[in-house]
């Protein structure tokens, strides 16, 4: 699990007496922010090792951390027409689209450093944007964590 921790400390005593920030911290205190699974889960997968996220009907997908790490360095080709292949130094695959739509855009940084599939699969290494035709299909889909049971299953 990605847990992610953030610090916010006032350095320093003010010169004249500062009010109370709305939630409560003086001068020199820590407040800690966590983000946890529930800000987490907006990303759904694929028994394929397909991931996608979306945000205002427009879905993001790439290929899960475990996918790349299987593949090993991987090499993409992106086609107008169909989504697209993958290739690695172990073998081919093809890429599938984990919902029905539009293909609106094709990372191109991919072309000049494929790697990042490898190196930043969830952010930087995303495959394509697509419109989302019928945005009910998210429901098929699995939970980060459901997905995380399901590695271990066939890693068995």
């Amino acid at each position: 699990m990605f847990l992610c921790v953030l610090k916010a400390q006032a350095y320093g005593t003010p010169a004249a007496p500062c009010p109370l920030r709305p939630w409560q911290l003086g001068a020199g205190a820590v407040r800690t922010l966590h983000t946890g699974p529930a800000l987490l889960s907006v990303r759904k997968f694929t028994e394929k090792h397909e991931w996608i996220t979306t945000e205002n009907g427009i879905g993001t997908v790439g290929v899960s951390n475990f996918a790349q790490e299987v593949l090993g360095d991987v090499y993409c080709s992106l086609k107008q027409e169909e989504f697209g292949t993958s290739e690695s130094v172990k073998a081919p695959c093809e890429l599938y689209s984990p919902l029905s739509g539009d293909v609106t855009e094709i990372n191109e940084a991919l072309a000049e450093n494929p790697g990042l599939v490898n190196t930043s699969c969830y952010e930087d290494g995303w495959l394509i944007k697509m419109t989302l035709s019928n945005p009910s299909e998210l429901d098929e889909l699995i939970s980060e964590e459901t997905y995380e049971k399901y590695k271990k299953s066939i890693e068995e």
